[in-house]
C-alpha cells in the first residue's frame, strides 16, 4: 500500500509538466518589463526556476529509495 503511493506521487510529480513556478520577485520583474523581451524572457526564467526545483526533490527521492532497499534488505536478512 505505501509502495503504490509512493509511486503516485512520484508519477504525478513527474507527469505535471505543464507548472508554472515563479517567485514573488520574477513574476514582478517579468510583469513589469514586458516590452524588453517578451514572452521568451518569461519562459526562460519559468524553466529555470523548474529546473532548480527538481536537483533537491531528485536528492529526496534518491535517499528514499536508498532507505527504501536498506529497510527492506534488513526485513529480509531478520526473516530469515
Amino acid at each position: 500500500m505505501r509502495l503504490k503511493t509512493v509511486i503516485i506521487l512520484v508519477a504525478l510529480s513527474v507527469l505535471s509538466l505543464d507548472m508554472s513556478a515563479q517567485c514573488a520577485m520574477c513574476k514582478a520583474v517579468l510583469e513589469s518589463e514586458q516590452t524588453f523581451g517578451g514572452p521568451a524572457v518569461s519562459g526562460g526564467i519559468n524553466d529555470g526556476i523548474l529546473y532548480l526545483m527538481a536537483f533537491p526533490y531528485t536528492l529526496i527521492a534518491g535517499f528514499l529509495i536508498f532507505n527504501y532497499k536498506s529497510e527492506l534488505r534488513k526485513m529480509l536478512s531478520d526473516a530469515f
